[in-house]
């Protein structure tokens, strides 16, 4: 019974899911579903990541997070449209809170809608809210076994983002053990290595979302 009442949930957003998809492709607008553990460093990327396209891009942030508003407040200073979702102890988002979402969205003035999921490396990953493309958002205090521990979102991103690089030399994180292993699980994907603190490697990041947006055709 327990197997039957999963399935059915995951059809239900699914079907949700291609829904929003096709809402968002024709209007020609991207949507990147963020994944992490607490503390990785989500909110201070989509800071890093709206001041600098600020006035060039046409971006809102969707905030999943189990309670409180502190994040989407982090991110208001930088003009977007910020909808906050709180799962009121939910796991991860899905597709119908995102559905519900878009009902606060101008979605004919935006060319790119950002996620931040709810905290998990688990749950997130197995239900699809529409999206372009899942990013999969680790940081080097976590450890370097991360990808081997959780391979369904390392399987089925389309990018990684490793942050708090500048860290790696107070730790015994081994960015060969962990280049190795993302390369086992998915070896075409797109590593990023970053550090929010220091700013270095953020151009990879903007340039990478430029680039997506080129070949998805968005509308300027």
């Amino acid at each position: 019974m327990d197997i039957v009442l999963m399935k059915n949930v995951l059809d239900r957003n699914q079907n949700k899911a291609d829904e929003n998809r096709s809402r968002l492709s024709e209007r020609g607008i991207l949507m990147f579903n963020i994944i992490s553990s607490p503390g990785a460093g989500k909110t201070t990327l989509l800071e890093k990541t709206l001041a600098h396209f600020s006035g060039v891009l046409k971006i809102a942030v969707i905030e999943g997070d189990i309670t409180t508003d502190r994040d989407a407040r982090r991110l208001q200073p930088f003009g977007s449209k910020i909808i906050q979702i709180n799962t009121e102890g939910g796991c991860h988002l899905d597709s119908h809170s995102i559905a519900k979402a878009f009902e606060h969205l101008d979605l004919d003035k935006l060319q790119l809608i950002m996620v931040e999921n709810v905290g998990n490396l688990i749950c997130p990953a197995e239900f699809d809210l529409g999206e372009n493309h899942k990013i999969a958002l680790i940081s080097v205090p976590e450890g370097d076994d991360k990808p081997v521990k959780y391979p369904l979102l390392f399987r089925e991103s389309s990018a990684i983002i490793l942050n708090k690089t500048d860290l790696i030399p107070y730790t015994n994180f081994s960015l060969e053990r962990f280049r190795n292993y993302v390369r086992e699980l998915n070896g075409s994907i797109p590593v990023m290595e970053i550090s929010c603190t220091t700013g270095s490697g953020l151009s990879v990041w903007f340039d990478w979302i430029l680039a997506q947006i080129k070949e998805k055709g968005v509308p300027e």
